[in-house]
């Protein structure tokens, strides 16, 4: 995944970051153990930065794992994270433990995605859902947003289709000013472009008309002639010392009524 750069030297970047997350000189100076004097000869370029300062500065700001290896390169130093594909031997245990994981969310929906939303791993609930959608989609790679929003995808059979396409949509743009991607901005133009398919006549049982509190916006989805509902969790790993591990996300969906996992478990005893 390509990054752009704002600018050439480590300083500069690093105020960038400072400024997109809104935090002063003297705060981020406070945090880093540091003084807004030094914070300052940084980001101008007056003092360069050793290596324990640009990680610990970049911890303070919440930088991604990716973008810290490129705030080394560019600070004159070796990156300290590697990036090992998923299915290197080493990942081995990672992919038995996320394996276990998902099986275990069955008749549930799960899938973990990497940071340009690619399905890298999915369970037999998620693949329930997917029944009818075009095969071209379900092609390797998998593309969530695409398989989601795509007029041949899932997006015709989501019920309330303009408000979940309009959170993803707006997720998408979070990551994009987290992580400065050119191909999450491509394929963010992309999805956001697809025009909105008929949707089907929504059932009279809609979440509201059943009593069930509004907790998080759901999935409301057909499914043959029924309704599912759910709502969606997202789960990263704790402090990953890996680009690959730090980008992936366990997408989670919990039934939001009784009916949705009544029938689940019928479909998937």
């Amino acid at each position: 995944m390509t990054t752009v750069a704002l600018d050439t030297g480590v300083g500069p970047l690093l105020r960038g970051w400072r400024e997109q997350r809104r935090i002063s000189q003297l705060e981020l100076a406070l945090r880093a153990d540091s003084s807004a004097r030094h914070i300052s000869f940084v980001e101008t370029g007056r003092s360069r930065p050793s290596e324990e300062m640009i990680l610990r500065l970049a911890e303070h700001l919440d930088i991604p794992v990716r973008e810290r290896n490129a705030l080394l390169v560019v600070g004159g130093y070796a990156p300290r994270f590697a990036q090992t594909a998923l299915d290197d031997p080493s990942m081995g245990v990672l992919r038995e433990a996320i394996d276990r994981l998902l099986a275990g969310y069955n008749p549930y929906p799960a899938l973990v995605l990497d940071a340009m939303y690619t399905v890298v791993a999915s369970n037999q609930g998620m693949r329930l859902l997917l029944e009818g959608v075009s095969e071209r989609l379900l092609t390797p790679p998998v593309n969530a947003m695409r398989l989601t929003l795509h007029p041949d995808g899932l997006a015709p059979r989501i019920l309330n289709l303009p408000e979940w396409r309009a959170d993803l949509l707006a997720q998408m743009e979070r990551q994009i000013a987290l992580v400065r991607s050119v191909e999450l901005r491509a394929l963010y133009d992309e999805v956001a472009a697809y025009p909105l398919p008929g949707q089907p006549a929504d059932p009279a049982g809609t979440a509201a008309a059943k009593g069930v509190p509004s907790l998080a916006l759901p999935l409301r989805i057909a499914h043959g002639e029924r309704e599912l509902s759910f709502i969606s969790s997202i789960a990263t790993f704790n402090t990953p010392m890996d680009v690959t591990v730090a980008e992936l996300a366990i997408e989670t969906f919990l039934p939001a009524d009784r009916e949705t996992s009544a029938y689940l478990h019928a479909l998937m005893p």
